[in-house]
């Protein structure tokens, strides 16, 4: 068959010339070898991506394969080298990315992975855990690159509303935490990693994160472990408001040499048990301002 030059319709000229803030391509699945610098195994992580670049308004479309065919090349190479962190994968894929598109001027790519962490049961017995680990990356042509670990874990609050409540209408209890209502709480914390300082740890977010709810919650509990675990819970009531606060604390304490420009993301967002809403709350800002 003879050469034949196939016309390149994302380079086309736009009739309506608008620059475009995010295109690519979102759902990427590739599995990932990590090898972090304190830990003694590999980790096989499924993780899933969204990769994006800017568009001029010259041009018409984003060439999204070139996407595919960059995480394809990068994963084949990890596999004899694994990466130490999700974060450092994110960022020289963003950094790429601008390889690749000689038209763009910004690039983002977001990862998401399951991730298992050790746990003690209330019984003493060991086990796994799943949290979701998040990682992102944000890089502009000339420089500028930003990245981001952080994980999303699941918990539980019990209301300091409904149990004050309670304790005013009624003797129940004189002895124990007046009852009140329950939510599964989703707590997500993320952290801008200096490329100046050591790693942040995805273990040491978790543990903030767990310790910030009423109680963590488990796959594995026995009666008497499920009876002791709401009374714990019942001895610390929360609002989504106090979770967040009680993160950004305890960030504050665990990184106190990163600069003040890291960036520090913190939400929870309760599921409720008696309304047909959610209760959530969010803080974005930096470790000075927290500081301040």
């Amino acid at each position: 068959m003879p050469f034949i030059e196939l016309p390149d319709v994302q380079s086309s000229q736009v009739s309506s010339r608008f620059k475009l803030t995010r295109v690519g391509v979102t759902g990427v699945k590739r599995l990932i070898p990590i090898k972090r610098p304190n830990k003694e195994t590999l980790t096989q992580l499924n993780v899933t991506m969204d990769l994006f670049v800017d568009l001029p308004a010259t041009q018409k479309g984003s060439h999204m394969s070139r996407n595919l065919e960059l995480i394809a090349k990068l994963v084949d190479t990890h596999i004899q080298t694994p990466v130490p962190d999700l974060e450092t994968f994110c960022a020289t894929t963003a950094e790429l990315l601008l390889t690749k598109h000689e038209y763009a001027t910004f690039s983002e790519v977001k990862a998401e992975a399951d991730y298992f962490y050790d746990v003690i049961y209330p019984s003493g017995q060991q086990g796994t855990e799943p949290c979701s680990l998040i990682a992102e990356a944000r890089t502009r042509r000339g420089g500028g690159m930003r990245k981001l670990i952080g994980v999303r874990v699941l918990g539980m609050t019990a209301c300091p509303c409904a149990m004050e409540v309670v304790r005013t209408l009624t003797e129940l209890a004189r002895d124990c935490p007046a009852p009140t209502h329950n939510q599964r709480n989703i707590g997500t914390l993320m952290i801008e990693v200096p490329s100046s300082h050591n790693l942040v740890d995805a273990d040491d977010l978790i543990t903030i994160v767990e310790d910030s709810f009423s109680s963590p919650t488990y796959s594995l509990l026995k009666r008497r472990e499920e009876a002791e675990l709401v009374l714990r819970a019942h001895e610390k009531p929360k609002f989504v408001e106090d979770v967040v606060r009680d993160m950004l604390k305890k960030i504050l304490e665990k990184y106190k040499n990163l600069p003040d420009e890291v960036l520090v993301i913190a939400r929870s967002e309760s599921e409720e048990s008696i309304h047909k809403h959610n209760a959530y709350a969010e803080r974005i800002t930096t470790l000075g301002d927290l500081r301040k």
